[in-house]
């Protein structure tokens, strides 16, 4: 730990997607009065020192390092391997932007958990990839791989890996709200939320 943050894990905000439910880019709607970015790139740089914008055109005042997406088909898996190659850890946590209500106490159980080439929450909708733990020698080859030959699927690229997965009671103590936010409706619904967790 520095300044409170851990120096040993990178955690990597995805925002290139391509936003087309939605309507406009996700990592621009706005939450809590500011950009979906800036908060949760604020969220992570209050728990980890490096931390990656992957993708996309981040706001200005996001916090974290620009980094650009890999070549490849556009893809949640092409941005976890950019966020892999450019991460200054071996471990990273990878985060997208349209998970809005991700808690602190889920982000810190996920580091927290035994070690594995993959930690990922895996609620009643199933695993959640795109909020996860990457270990990042053994994952960033078989990704590359993976890439390289257009297998896009994350849930296929998990299949090859050991994954140690948060579920169960140890998911429900953390309290997630793993909901993906994809469309203007389930943006609203979000918003509508009785404490919608929209802060740090």
């Amino acid at each position: 730990m520095s300044e409170g943050r851990l120096a040993n894990v990178s955690a990597a905000l995805l925002m290139g997607g391509a936003s087309e439910r939605m309507g406009a880019d996700k990592a621009r709607v706005a939450v809590g009065g500011e950009a979906a970015a800036v908060v949760l790139a604020r969220r992570l740089a209050a728990y980890f020192e490096d931390v990656l914008l992957v993708g996309g055109e981040p706001p200005p005042e996001a916090e974290g390092r620009r980094v650009p997406d890999a070549a490849g088909p556009r893809s949640a898996l092409r941005g976890l391997v950019s966020a892999l190659e450019a991460a200054e850890s071996e471990r990273v946590l990878v985060l997208a932007t349209d998970l809005l209500g991700v808690t602190p106490d889920l982000l810190l159980a996920i580091v927290a958990a035994p070690p594995a080439d993959v930690v990922a929450p895996r609620g009643a909708r199933g695993p959640e990839p795109l909020c996860a733990l990457y270990a990042r020698e053994p994952v960033l080859a078989e990704a590359r791989r993976r890439l390289a030959a257009g297998q896009l699927a994350l849930h296929e690229l998990l299949a090859a890996l050991r994954v140690e997965w948060l579920e169960g009671a140890d998911l429900a103590a953390v309290e997630p709200d793993l909901t993906n936010v994809n469309t203007p409706e389930e943006l609203a619904a979000f918003r509508a939320r009785p404490g919608a967790r929209t802060g740090a």
